[in-house]
């Protein structure tokens, strides 16, 4: 399609970025700055966010959430001003692009909302990404992830996708090449946590017990040994949340849903991060997904995944 000379054409970029899952979480001590210092074992997982950006001839950025979306958009309470991560990240792209124009934002949610698996880190990553191409301000990768990094620790690895080892506050990526596939169930909840009451009440829970956490130096080995060779087994010995028991201390169904899914074939169960998605491992896709239908037949919300799934990605460019 071309343009007709002299008169403003719309453009639309998609793009989709994934949720992701965190295979291990180790937590340090509270830190003078607030923050809790990290190590982290991040797998992005097949369920996905998606951002149409629309150029427009008004300036400004505005936000609208698709019907489209399979959250249930009546139970939460998504920002749609500057409060929005993706308008945030709009905002960011504005501020370095030099042909920026005025940008409409369609969210796709599916990711689950104050989840655990940084959904609207997700929307942040795709908008850098849908913006960059919307304005051809040619970034590459490497200085879009140091946009990302300004906004949010997980921001940087739905961009980057596949499997990671973060430090520092989450954002410090190292890159795992890990190819084989694991199998996975996400159980939702119609209700989110929040992160910091969660970090909150871990601290809390190590000061009632005298505890002194360590400053986490690395992950343990065994888990990107066990990723890399697809090896459920192995991996289901060694996952580790330390948040995992602040999100069961403010949720307690939590439990319950950990020893269903390990009740009815999942190798092994973890919260995912914060909570309270929960994610559990199961030992193939066919198992996944019986699990994810038993799961479903007794009425919890349950969707079989898989990962490790690339970062964000274009996927439609069209002139409108």
């Amino acid at each position: 399609m071309t343009a007709r000379p002299g008169r403003f054409t719309a453009r639309t970029v998609r793009v989709k970025a994934p949720g992701k899952v965190n295979v291990s979480l180790d937590v340090g001590p509270l830190r003078p700055d607030g923050y809790h210092s990290v190590a982290s074992v991040y797998l992005a997982v097949s369920l996905y966010e998606e951002v149409a950006a629309t150029s427009t001839e008004t300036p400004g950025i505005t936000i609208s959430l698709s019907p489209d979306s399979t959250v249930d958009l009546d139970t939460v309470d998504i920002p749609l001003d500057r409060n929005n991560l993706a308008y945030k990240a709009a905002a960011i792209m504005a501020d370095v692009s030099e042909h920026s124009t005025g940008v409409h934002l369609e969210i796709t949610k599916r990711v689950p909302v104050a989840g655990g698996m940084g959904g609207g880190s997700a929307d942040a990553a795709a908008t850098l990404l849908a913006c960059d191409a919307l304005w051809n301000s040619g970034l590459s990768r490497e200085e879009l992830a140091h946009l990302a990094a300004e906004l949010g620790a997980d921001v940087p690895f739905s961009l980057l996708g596949g499997t990671a080892v973060g430090l520092g506050l989450g954002d410090k990526l190292s890159p795992a090449l890990v190819k084989a596939q694991t199998h996975w169930v996400l159980v939702t909840a119609d209700y989110g946590l929040s992160t910091p009451e969660v970090y909150r009440t871990l601290d809390r829970l190590r000061e009632a017990e005298g505890v002194e956490a360590d400053e986490p130096a690395g992950v343990d080995p065994e888990i990107l040994t066990a990723l890399r060779g697809g090896d459920a087994e192995a991996l289901s010995r060694v996952l580790v949340n330390d948040l995992q028991r602040a999100s069961i201390k403010l949720s307690p169904s939590l439990r319950d849903t950990l020893g269903i899914g390990e009740a009815h074939g999942a190798i092994a169960g973890i919260v995912s991060g914060s909570g309270p998605t929960v994610a559990l491992l199961a030992d193939d896709s066919v198992a996944a997904e019986g699990l994810a239908e038993e799961l479903r037949r007794r009425g919890l919300t349950a969707l079989a995944v898989h990962g490790p799934v690339p970062g964000a990605r274009i996927i439609s460019d069209i002139l409108i």
